[in-house]
């Protein structure tokens, strides 16, 4: 049976492909500061070295904007090595090479971190999931106007593609960096957020902002856009009327 250490298991994307695999008959390691089995904090890697020890495969998911991931790589890919495993998994984001954002720096910094560790590995770079634009409209809705970024298009994705895709990948051998997952559409982000709307059966004005900075500058160039990889099918209408039906 091949055995998969799955890191930031009980996350949105971490326990989807957790599920997948176990469906496939892997015996899936679920690895998370509260994993009953395996708990581990990635920020100090204590406990990395039992959860490595015998997998086949890791995949990496967990990821925080708050920092560190580069400091969490680094003990995942040191424990890996100790561990002889055959294959490392990464998740990562469209554009992390061309935004100039702190999150995107460390996110590049860990895929090359993982292409010179001398493991056999895979990197995959999706757009940003419907998880997350529904995240950013909701706590905008919180105002009496519905602001957004003016000029910006969004390609957003269906994270149990994702998890699809990554579950695939984790069952297979090492490949690199393969190509990258895009959701069905590419979007204007002032679409996104009527769809929001309608789907809620809310009335807010929609009002494009317009922001400063070369990151907003990179987002408005469509630096973090994949058009020619749109292999999702999920909609964002797909997406949001699925949540309405089952709520989390």
């Amino acid at each position: 049976m091949t055995t998969i250490l799955v890191t930031g298991a009980t996350g949105t994307l971490g326990r989807q492909v957790s599920e997948r695999l176990r469906t496939a008959g892997a015996d899936v390691r679920g690895l998370s500061r509260r994993s009953p089995s395996y708990a581990v904090d990635l920020r100090d890697g204590k406990g990395l070295d039992a959860a490595v020890e015998g997998a086949d495969a890791i995949v990496h998911c967990a990821s925080t904007p708050r920092g560190g991931d580069d400091r969490a790589a680094g003990f995942l890919i040191d424990a890996a090595k100790r561990a002889g495993t055959p294959h490392l998994l990464y998740i990562s984001i469209v554009g992390v090479d061309r935004l100039p954002l702190g999150y995107y720096t460390v996110k590049r910094r860990v895929e090359r971190m993982i292409e010179d560790s001398g493991l056999g590995s895979t990197i995959l770079r999706t757009t940003q999931f419907h998880d997350l634009v529904l995240r950013i409209l909701s706590g905008a809705a919180k105002l009496p106007v519905l602001p957004v970024p003016s000029g910006v298009r969004v390609q957003p994705v269906d994270s149990g593609e994702v998890a699809d895709r990554l579950a695939a990948l984790a069952l297979g051998e090492p490949a690199g960096r393969v190509p990258d997952l895009g959701g069905p559409e590419v979007r204007a982000f002032t679409d996104l957020a009527g769809a929001f709307l309608k789907a809620g059966g809310r009335k807010r004005r929609v009002v494009p902002v317009r922001l400063a900075g070369q990151a907003y500058a990179g987002y408005r160039r469509g630096d973090h856009l994949a058009p020619g990889h749109a292999v999702g099918t999920v909609t964002f209408e797909e997406f949001l009327d699925r949540r309405h039906r089952h709520p989390a």
